[in-house]
């Protein structure tokens, strides 16, 4: 399978403190992957490096054949780099339909022509969000902002969506829809998922393979297919 992206020795630190030491990791095009490992490892660490919150202190990210180590965020964003991060960070005092508006921005500078409009893609994986388009996002409930999250991120047409513990503080019936458009998302639209999840049941169910991050290192990848949750919950779970 083609690679979109390629993480090369990656390292980064806060200050003085290293947190992540030589990631190597390729995520194939149109493939998911689930990243998983105990709280504190640098999980989160990894997908902000990769989106550009956090500068790389070695080695390198190739994305869609391009090194795209020294890119700001914005131009990871337009280069096809989705991200719902965690607790979801929606626009508080914006509509639900503002919101959805503020990720087309991503889609600017491309070549091919952007659209103006949100498209309907969305509203068909979470059909909730046509129901509440006029809410503000700050009064929805913890499951429509992250369904608010994910379509944001959508809106902007990425060729590549990392997603971190979209199942936290959501309950079960909510889930279920979350991983049901996840599954949409990777055969209807083509999009490859990088996924950060504690629940593994969730990420095995959608997820091609898995990196497990220890002290922020990659120590352990595999197959969701020739693996089951059960053999590596001893990796994530204290």
């Amino acid at each position: 399978m083609t690679p979109l992206l390629t993480l090369e020795n990656v390292a980064t630190a806060y200050g003085q403190s290293r947190v992540l030491w030589d990631v190597n990791m390729t995520i194939a095009q149109g493939s998911a992957v689930a990243l998983i490992g105990r709280n504190g490892v640098g999980k989160t660490t990894l997908l902000r490096t990769i989106v550009g919150a956090q500068r790389l202190t070695g080695g390198k990210l190739v994305f869609k054949g391009e090194d795209v180590s020294a890119h700001k965020s914005y131009e990871r964003a337009r280069a096809g780099i989705g991200f719902v991060p965690q607790g979801r960070h929606v626009f508080p005092h914006m509509t639900v339909a503002e919101n959805l508006l503020v990720g087309l921005s991503a889609q600017a500078g491309r070549s091919e022509a952007a659209s103006p409009d949100v498209p309907d893609y969305i509203f068909d994986l979470f059909p909730k969000l046509v129901q509440i388009k006029d809410r503000k996002a700050g009064v929805l409930s913890g499951g429509e902002q992250q369904q608010l999250a994910i379509g944001r991120a959508l809106a902007g047409r990425p060729s590549l969506l990392l997603l971190d513990e979209p199942t936290e503080g959501i309950q079960p019936s909510v889930v279920q829809q979350i991983e049901a458009a996840l599954r949409r998302i990777r055969t209807e639209l083509g999009v490859t998922i990088l996924i950060v999840e504690q629940y593994l049941d969730f990420a095995w169910s959608f997820a091609d393979s898995y990196c497990v991050m220890q002290r922020g290192e990659i120590i352990r990848q595999g197959s969701t297919q020739t693996e089951t949750a059960a053999e590596v919950a001893h990796l994530v779970n204290i």
